[in-house]
């Protein structure tokens, strides 16, 4: 399927046919959707203004033109922040005084996809009720286009990747003199996209020597762009040649960061929030959130700040709504998605290395002895493939009842706390597969855990 309509999007391959891939067609057509659902909760005849930004994809400019030309079309004014970040895009929203924006990105997806992201006023992520609406009114097409003398306007302003740097480093717990002082050393994977422009700028702002590696915007992406350890030897490799004191990797539109040590190894997608909320933890105690499906060390970590932690149902704006109600200082994904709420309700790459960055200048440690510090867990990721027969869901009610005595959160699938490890599974939304994501205190553990309740799917399901 490589056209996937959901609640927080759509996004699919570039060519093909109308319907099966993203084609202008579609790109037009859900564009219109997203105008029209602004138009209609408008309470007044206001003319509306959307902030449109893209990552450096190839398909970029041509789906972003698409776009911006659609709500025009609509009588919306558009805010052009040309190539930009996901969390630019949503610093730029509230500023701007903005009814909603728009992100051309795929994420971490291959070149040859591309998506259109949702946000409200706020910047933030539309809610599951209001992408739902705007499947509907992308399905019956109840497009209202404006008269010749009503349609929109483009002001172009490419300045927000500068005042994004700006935002980030006028918050309390950044502090780029100390950073400055320590005259650190950092390669930077940028994987052709716009982390390769914002952060090296960055760095610089902050006194950090930059080594770059792949920053050139070109959307010619280098590797696989997902930001995990058997993409990033070039990196890996390149920090302990350039003798650097760690290197940053970001995905295409810089809100996943991951961190490789100084002696070439990976700090753990993991760890990144772990990390950050160490160091935000221990100058501003509170709570914290990750999905379901992230490490327990930000629990542990949490509780050694006498804190409280909460795990949401996968997905950013299940984060973010869980992160507001318990009012969690930090949170994130174990993506390395860090949530900063004192910047914005955003994961946020740019936030991360600044508070990263901060936090090591103050610690007398190596970043490979800063993670050894932590609580170490290791996780194994699987899924089994179920025919259309198989009822998932008696799946998952059977194996709560298995594991009844245990701790049970059944939110998202059905996650299993044991005393020294858990298991999460969780029904795919687009595929016949049950996920199953173990984590325990060494490797071997959380794989023998995996194959074990692997084992107990099967004979239940008879397969």
């Amino acid at each position: 399927m490589t056209l996937i309509k959901s609640i927080s999007g759509i996004r699919g391959t570039i060519g093909g046919k109308v319907g099966d891939n993203l084609t202008p067609v579609d790109a037009v057509k859900f564009a219109s959707a997203y105008g029209t659902f602004l138009k209609n909760n408008s309470n007044d005849n206001r003319k509306l203004k959307v902030v449109i930004g893209r990552d450096a994809r190839i398909s970029g400019p041509m789906i972003h033109n698409l776009v911006m030309n659609t709500l025009l079309g609509l009588g919306i004014d558009v805010i052009d922040l040309g190539l930009s970040t996901t969390p630019t895009v949503e610093i730029a929203v509230p500023m701007e005084g903005a009814d909603g924006g728009i992100i051309l990105t795929a994420s971490h997806n291959p070149k040859q996809w591309n998506a259109l992201k949702l946000l409200n006023a706020k910047g933030e992520f539309l809610s599951g009720k209001e992408g739902e609406l705007i499947l509907e009114i992308a399905e019956s097409e109840a497009f209202d286009f404006s008269d010749v003398d009503s349609l929109g306007e483009i002001t172009v302003n490419d300045a927000y990747m500068d005042i994004h740097i700006d935002v980030v480093l006028d918050l309390p717990l950044v502090d780029a003199e100390a950073v400055a002082k320590r005259k650190f050393k950092v390669v930077v994977d940028g994987v052709n996209s716009s982390g390769g422009i914002i952060i090296p700028k960055l760095l610089e702002q902050m006194g950090v020597e930059c080594v770059k590696l792949y920053c050139e915007p070109n959307g010619h992406f280098p590797h696989n762009p997902e930001p995990l350890k058997e993409h990033l030897g070039d990196i890996c490799k390149l920090v302990v040649e350039e003798k650097a004191d760690f290197g940053i990797v970001v995905d295409p539109d810089v809100d996943r960061l991951a961190f490789i040590s100084n002696d070439g190894e990976m700090f753990g997608e993991e760890y990144t929030l772990v990390a950050c909320a160490d160091y935000v933890l221990s100058k501003t105690p509170g709570n914290t959130v990750s999905n379901m499906s992230s490490s327990r060390a930000l629990r542990d970590i949490t509780n050694k700040h006498n804190g409280s932690y909460q795990a949401s149902a996968v997905g950013e704006v299940n984060v973010v709504e869980l992160m507001k109600k318990t009012n969690a200082i930090i949170g994130g994904e174990g993506n390395g998605g860090i949530i900063y709420p004192e910047s914005h309700y955003g994961r946020d790459s740019i936030v991360g290395v600044a508070l990263f960055l901060t936090y090591l200048a103050n610690q007398d440690k190596t970043v490979a002895e800063l993670r050894a510090s932590y609580p170490q867990y290791y996780m194994s990721k699987n899924k089994i493939e179920l025919t259309p027969q198989i009822d998932v869901d008696a799946i998952l009610v059977a194996m709560t009842e298995k594991y009844k005595n245990e701790e049970i959160n059944t939110i998202d699938g059905v996650k299993i706390d044991f005393a020294e490890n858990w298991v999460h599974l969780r029904k795919s939304n687009t595929e016949p597969i049950i996920r199953i994501y173990t984590e325990a205190q060494t490797q071997q553990l959380a794989d023998d855990l995996a194959v074990r309740i692997i084992d107990e799917i099967k004979a239940v399901a008879g397969i």
